[in-house]
Protein backbone atom coordinates (compact mmCIF):
# COMPACT_ATOMS: atom_id res chain seq x y z
CA UNK A 1 0.00 0.00 0.00
CA UNK A 2 1.23 3.81 -0.96
CA UNK A 3 1.88 5.77 2.17
CA UNK A 4 -0.17 8.58 2.05
CA UNK A 5 1.61 12.15 1.90
CA UNK A 6 0.01 14.26 4.42
CA UNK A 7 1.57 17.33 3.64
CA UNK A 8 0.20 17.46 0.19
CA UNK A 9 -3.79 17.12 1.00
CA UNK A 10 -5.56 19.79 1.05
CA UNK A 11 -9.14 20.70 1.45
CA UNK A 12 -11.29 20.55 -1.86
CA UNK A 13 -11.36 24.18 -2.85
CA UNK A 14 -14.56 26.49 -4.07
CA UNK A 15 -13.41 25.22 -8.03
CA UNK A 16 -13.76 21.79 -6.92
CA UNK A 17 -16.83 22.16 -5.37
CA UNK A 18 -18.03 23.77 -8.56
CA UNK A 19 -16.60 20.57 -10.46
CA UNK A 20 -18.73 17.51 -7.71
CA UNK A 21 -21.82 20.32 -8.12
CA UNK A 22 -21.36 19.97 -12.23
CA UNK A 23 -20.69 16.56 -12.26
CA UNK A 24 -23.65 15.51 -9.64
CA UNK A 25 -25.89 17.31 -12.03
CA UNK A 26 -24.80 15.82 -14.77
CA UNK A 27 -25.12 12.13 -13.12
CA UNK A 28 -29.17 12.77 -12.21
CA UNK A 29 -31.13 10.96 -14.63
CA UNK A 30 -31.88 12.41 -17.95
CA UNK A 31 -35.72 13.15 -17.44
CA UNK A 32 -35.09 14.75 -14.43
CA UNK A 33 -32.28 16.92 -15.49
CA UNK A 34 -34.42 18.05 -18.58
CA UNK A 35 -37.29 18.93 -16.60
CA UNK A 36 -35.08 21.06 -14.21
CA UNK A 37 -34.15 23.52 -16.71
CA UNK A 38 -31.67 25.82 -16.14
CA UNK A 39 -30.18 25.81 -13.31
CA UNK A 40 -26.93 27.79 -11.97
CA UNK A 41 -25.02 25.78 -9.37
CA UNK A 42 -23.43 28.69 -7.38
CA UNK A 43 -20.52 27.66 -4.26
CA UNK A 44 -19.53 29.69 -1.84
CA UNK A 45 -17.90 28.87 1.88
CA UNK A 46 -20.81 30.25 4.02
CA UNK A 47 -24.47 31.07 3.48
CA UNK A 48 -25.21 35.02 3.92
CA UNK A 49 -27.02 36.40 6.77
CA UNK A 50 -29.79 37.03 4.83
CA UNK A 51 -30.55 33.65 3.81
CA UNK A 52 -30.09 32.31 7.85
CA UNK A 53 -32.20 34.91 8.69
CA UNK A 54 -34.61 34.24 6.07
CA UNK A 55 -34.69 30.60 7.32
CA UNK A 56 -34.31 31.34 11.32
CA UNK A 57 -31.37 29.55 11.44
CA UNK A 58 -28.55 30.44 13.84
CA UNK A 59 -25.14 28.78 13.03
CA UNK A 60 -23.53 28.89 9.06
CA UNK A 61 -22.48 25.56 9.63
CA UNK A 62 -26.45 24.13 9.77
CA UNK A 63 -27.01 25.22 6.16
CA UNK A 64 -25.64 23.03 3.50
CA UNK A 65 -27.12 24.30 0.19
CA UNK A 66 -30.33 26.40 -0.73
CA UNK A 67 -32.49 26.97 -3.47
CA UNK A 68 -33.31 30.47 -4.72
CA UNK A 69 -35.45 31.38 -7.04
CA UNK A 70 -39.54 30.11 -8.30
CA UNK A 71 -40.20 26.51 -8.13
CA UNK A 72 -42.26 25.12 -10.76
CA UNK A 73 -45.06 24.10 -8.96
CA UNK A 74 -45.02 28.76 -8.07
CA UNK A 75 -43.82 29.51 -11.58
CA UNK A 76 -46.88 30.14 -13.45
CA UNK A 77 -48.02 32.31 -10.24
CA UNK A 78 -45.06 34.50 -10.47
CA UNK A 79 -44.52 37.46 -13.12
CA UNK A 80 -41.52 35.95 -14.99
CA UNK A 81 -40.22 39.70 -16.11
CA UNK A 82 -36.78 40.62 -14.64
CA UNK A 83 -36.36 37.19 -12.91
CA UNK A 84 -33.24 36.08 -11.94
CA UNK A 85 -32.46 32.25 -12.76
CA UNK A 86 -32.80 29.47 -10.70
CA UNK A 87 -29.65 28.66 -8.26
CA UNK A 88 -28.67 26.27 -5.99
CA UNK A 89 -25.81 27.59 -3.94
CA UNK A 90 -23.70 24.78 -2.10
CA UNK A 91 -21.80 25.76 0.85
CA UNK A 92 -17.91 24.35 1.24
CA UNK A 93 -17.52 24.81 4.94
CA UNK A 94 -20.74 23.45 6.41
CA UNK A 95 -20.85 20.51 3.91
CA UNK A 96 -17.11 19.51 4.93
CA UNK A 97 -17.90 19.51 8.59
CA UNK A 98 -20.77 17.17 7.52
CA UNK A 99 -18.62 15.03 5.71
CA UNK A 100 -15.75 14.78 8.17
CA UNK A 101 -18.36 13.35 10.72
CA UNK A 102 -20.31 10.85 8.41
CA UNK A 103 -19.12 7.95 6.52
CA UNK A 104 -19.97 9.04 3.34
CA UNK A 105 -18.24 10.54 0.49
CA UNK A 106 -17.99 13.95 -0.43
CA UNK A 107 -19.04 13.37 -4.19
CA UNK A 108 -22.52 11.48 -2.28
CA UNK A 109 -23.01 14.43 -0.06
CA UNK A 110 -22.77 16.81 -2.55
CA UNK A 111 -25.18 15.28 -4.56
CA UNK A 112 -27.91 14.66 -1.83
CA UNK A 113 -27.40 18.36 -1.39
CA UNK A 114 -28.06 19.29 -4.92
CA UNK A 115 -30.77 16.86 -5.89
CA UNK A 116 -32.24 17.88 -2.39
CA UNK A 117 -32.25 21.66 -3.31
CA UNK A 118 -33.70 21.17 -7.08
CA UNK A 119 -36.38 19.07 -5.27
CA UNK A 120 -37.79 22.38 -3.65
CA UNK A 121 -37.68 23.52 -7.20
CA UNK A 122 -40.06 20.95 -8.03
CA UNK A 123 -42.34 20.77 -4.97
CA UNK A 124 -40.91 17.06 -4.28
CA UNK A 125 -41.13 15.02 -1.13
CA UNK A 126 -38.28 13.43 0.86
CA UNK A 127 -39.37 10.09 -0.45
CA UNK A 128 -39.36 11.65 -4.34
CA UNK A 129 -35.81 12.80 -3.50
CA UNK A 130 -34.51 9.61 -2.51
CA UNK A 131 -35.57 7.98 -5.21
CA UNK A 132 -33.92 10.17 -7.44
CA UNK A 133 -30.69 9.93 -5.44
CA UNK A 134 -30.98 5.95 -6.16
CA UNK A 135 -31.35 6.57 -10.01
CA UNK A 136 -28.32 8.76 -9.56
CA UNK A 137 -26.73 6.24 -7.91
Amino acid sequence: MTPIDLDALKAPSLDDFQKLGQAALDSLPDEFRQLSGEIEIRVDDFPDDEALNALGIESEFDLLGLFQGVGLAHASAVEQTGMLPNRVWLYRRPILDYWAEHDETLGAIVSHVLIHEIGHHFGLSDDDMEAIEEAAG
